[in-house]
């Protein structure tokens, strides 16, 4: 069963391309992906790779957590499902409190 790996620490140079081709040195890659900022459109510096298997998957954080890929040292380890965040308040436009007077 195929495990996703969160790799921290990535290169603002390093692609999609680039970082599968290294996590393919220990084993079959599934998908690889750097996470873009929307406005920007640059790399956050981070992402996920998953492998094909959990052989594969410990093999990749062995090699890659802590070494440097393209100049920066990657954080590896087992992606860890989203947490639901809290809605947020305030805001433009978005409600909460404006402050006004209380009689």
């Amino acid at each position: 069963m195929a495990k996703k790996l969160y790799v921290g620490g990535i290169s603002y140079t390093t692609n999609d391309g680039g970082l599968r081709d290294a996590f393919a040195q220990v084993g079959e890659v599934v998908s690889a992906t750097i996470i873009m900022d929307k406005m920007t459109g640059r790399s956050k510096g981070f992402g996920f790779v998953e492998m094909a298997n959990d052989a594969d998957a410990e093999k990749a954080i062995a090699k890659w957590n802590g070494q440097e890929l393209d100049g920066r040292k990657l954080t590896v380890n087992e992606a860890r499902p989203m947490e639901p965040r809290a809605p947020r308040e305030g805001g433009f436009n978005r409600g909460g409190d404006r402050g006004g007077r209380t009689w």
